[in-house]
C-alpha cells in the first residue's frame, strides 16, 4: 500500500496542472510567470553585457630606439660621404698646368685640396689632391717639382705627372713619397686632346688612374690632415676681399667672399677662375702660406721652395681671417696649421686651396 502513495501523488500533480492549463485564469497566471522569468533573464544578461570590462593595466611594447645610420666623412675634405669605402679610397695627387694656354682646366673644381706655387718663370702650377671625387676628365697634366712632391707626401698619395725635374723624379721613383704614376712609363693612362696643342693637352681620368693604382697595389691612403668642422658663418666678417700677390699679374690670386654659399669666388689675373666642365672654382677655405724661395741649379735653374720648418699662414673662412703658423717637421710629414697659442686650426668642411708665396710678397684683405 505504501508504494502506491507516490504514484497517487504524481497523478494528483498532473491533474492539478491539467486543470490549471484548462482554466483561463490559471493560464494567464502561468504565462505571466514565464514572461517574468524570461524578462528577468534578459534584463540580467543585458546588465551583465553593459558593464565595462574590469580595468586591466595596458601593456605597451617597449619603445624601439631608432637605429642611427652611421655617418662617414672624407679624411681629405671632411665632407660627409655615402659609405665607408669612400673614406678609404687612395689619395691621388695630379700635377696640373696653369699657363694661359692651359686654361680653363678640367677636374680642378672637384679636387679636395689644392697646393699652388710658382713652378718656373713666374708661372704657377697646382698639385690637386682627390679622394672621394672622381672627375671624368682631369688636365692638362704637367711635370712635377720637389716641393709639390713634399706637400703631397703627407697624404700618402699616388702621384700622376708627366716627368719632372731630376730631383723630383728621384724622390718619387724612390717609393718613399708615394706611388709613381708617371706618364713616361704608363702611357695608356693618359692621352693628348686634339683641341689644344702640346704640351698643354695631356689629360687623364679616374677610370684609368684607378686601374693603374690597383695594378700597382695602391688601394688606400693612411694619413691625417687638419681637423674639420661644420661651417659657422660669422656675424663679424673682416676679410671678404683678399689678394695674394704670388707672382705677376696673370697669376696673382683674388678671392671674393660669397656669403650666400659661405665660400670664396676665386680669380686669377683679374678673371674668374673657371673649371671647363664644373664652372666657377669656389673653395670653402683659402689659405696663404709664406715660404722661403730662391732660384737654384738642379738640372737647370729652377725655383727652390723650402716646405719644412715653419712660417706665417693666413687662413680665410667664414668671411674672416685667422693669422696662424704653418709647420712641417720633415719632407714626408703632414702640413699643420696652429694658432699663436699652439692650438690646431679647425677648417671648414670642403675644398681647401693653399697658395705658397715668397716671404717677400704680400697678402692683403679688407
Amino acid at each position: 500500500m505504501d508504494g502506491a502513495k507516490p504514484k497517487l501523488r504524481d497523478r494528483l500533480k498532473w491533474t492539478r496542472l491539467h486543470q490549471l492549463l484548462h482554466d483561463n485564469s490559471g493560464v494567464r497566471y502561468f504565462v505571466i510567470a514565464v514572461g517574468i522569468l524570461i524578462a528577468t533573464g534578459i534584463a540580467t544578461l543585458a546588465f551583465i553585457w553593459s558593464q565595462p570590462e574590469a580595468n586591466m593595466p595596458t601593456e605597451y611594447p617597449a619603445a624601439q630606439k631608432k637605429k642611427e645610420e652611421p655617418k662617414y666623412y672624407s679624411l681629405l675634405t671632411g665632407v660627409q660621404v655615402s659609405d665607408e669605402a669612400l673614406t678609404k679610397r687612395p689619395v691621388t695627387a695630379i700635377m696640373l698646368e696653369n699657363s694661359p694656354d692651359a686654361r680653363p682646366q678640367s677636374g680642378l673644381k672637384d679636387a679636395g685640396v689644392v697646393f699652388e706655387a710658382v713652378a718656373e718663370g713666374g708661372i704657377t702650377r697646382f698639385i690637386a689632391l682627390y679622394q672621394e671625387a672622381r672627375p671624368g676628365l682631369v688636365g692638362p697634366v704637367r711635370s712635377v717639382r720637389p716641393y709639390y712632391v713634399e706637400w703631397a707626401a703627407g697624404f700618402d698619395p699616388a702621384v700622376a705627372h708627366i716627368g719632372g725635374s731630376a730631383r723630383a723624379l728621384e724622390m718619387i721613383r724612390s717609393g718613399g713619397y708615394g706611388v709613381d704614376l708617371d706618364q713616361f712609363f704608363n702611357a695608356g693612362t693618359y692621352w693628348r686632346a686634339t683641341d689644344r696643342y702640346a704640351p698643354h693637352n695631356v689629360y687623364t681620368d679616374f677610370d684609368r688612374l684607378d686601374a693603374l693604382m690597383s695594378a700597382k697595389g695602391k688601394t688606400t691612403s693612411v694619413f691625417s690632415f687638419s681637423p674639420r668642422q661644420d661651417e659657422k658663418k660669422s656675424d663679424a666678417t673682416n676679410a671678404t676681399s683678399i689678394n695674394i700677390n704670388v707672382s705677376s699679374g696673370s697669376y696673382n690670386v683674388d678671392y671674393n667672399y660669397d656669403a650666400s654659399s659661405n665660400s670664396y669666388i676665386r680669380k686669377q689675373g683679374g678673371e674668374n677662375h673657371l673649371d671647363r666642365e664644373g664652372g666657377q672654382i669656389q673653395p670653402k677655405v683659402a689659405i696663404a702660406i709664406k715660404v722661403p724661395m730662391s732660384l737654384g741649379f738642379e738640372d737647370g735653374y729652377r725655383e727652390q721652395i723650402t716646405t719644412t720648418g715653419s712660417g706665417v699662414a693666413y687662413i680665410f673662412q667664414n668671411g674672416t681671417v685667422t693669422e696662424a703658423v704653418w709647420s712641417k717637421t720633415d719632407a714626408k710629414a703632414k702640413l699643420e696649421f696652429k694658432t699663436a697659442d699652439g692650438k690646431e686650426v679647425v677648417l671648414n668642411r670642403g675644398q681647401t686651396w693653399i697658395t705658397a708665396l715668397n716671404q717677400t710678397r704680400s697678402v692683403s684683405w679688407q
